[in-house]
């Protein structure tokens, strides 16, 4: 029954989700698989942190949109909504929300519960990586901005601006992300991806 609850979860957040490339539907789908490699070291709930995983961005705002801030705590809200519908217990509702409501980034928070660590960690690491790479520019191309500073790439004499150019995102954040990891399992995740990107910046180096 439950397998059956989350399957049917799944097939609504496949029809509501936005279609934003760097939080689609795929992009919740990598963050599961993320999720269920941490949980399965971690030994947790893996009906709670897959419904968590699932409605993590079931509301989400482009960066450039003003209320991009409040999308997780907006889909935390959703969450509890869509929950109550597919039969999830009042207990229940609330770890998953409060997992939904504190994983992200903007938020400035270190999840209570280990569902939320889970979660925050497993999107995290979907930001790093070849993958990172990817929704980077993505991100960067659908704002219309440059991919880099001409003058200055990498930061080197000033301080980052991920609101001008994308290459300064991975020194304002991506490259950062290591450090804030909750899980074992997921700073080893992230170190190992993070190197992945240390190498796309030396290639970089190269080209420009």
């Amino acid at each position: 029954m439950t397998k059956l609850k989350l399957e049917k979860l799944k097939e609504y957040v496949k029809k509501e989700i936005e279609n934003d490339t760097a939080h689609d539907f795929e992009h919740v789908m990598r963050v599961l698989k993320n999720a269920t490699i941490i949980a399965r070291k971690e030994k947790s709930d893996m009906v709670l942190i897959t419904a968590s995983v699932l409605l993590h961005d079931i509301i989400s705002y482009p960066k450039s949109d003003p209320r991009s801030k409040n999308s997780s705590l907006e889909s935390a809200e959703e969450s509890k909504k869509i929950l109550k519908k597919y039969n999830f217990t009042h207990d229940e509702i609330k770890i998953i929300s409060d997992a939904i409501r504190d994983h992200s980034f903007s938020r400035g928070v270190v999840p209570q519960t280990v569902e939320g660590k889970i979660l925050q960690d497993a999107d995290r690491l979907d930001a790093l990586g070849s993958i990172g790479i990817a929704r980077a520019f993505a991100v960067g191309g659908a704002e219309n901005r440059p991919f880099y500073n001409k003058d200055d790439p990498f930061c080197k004499k000033r301080s980052p601006d991920d609101k001008n150019w994308t290459l300064d995102h991975f020194y304002k954040k991506l490259l950062l992300l290591e450090k804030t990891m909750n899980t074992k399992t997921g700073k080893i995740m992230a170190r190992n991806r993070i190197k992945i990107m240390k190498n796309f910046l030396d290639e970089l180096k190269k080209e420009i």
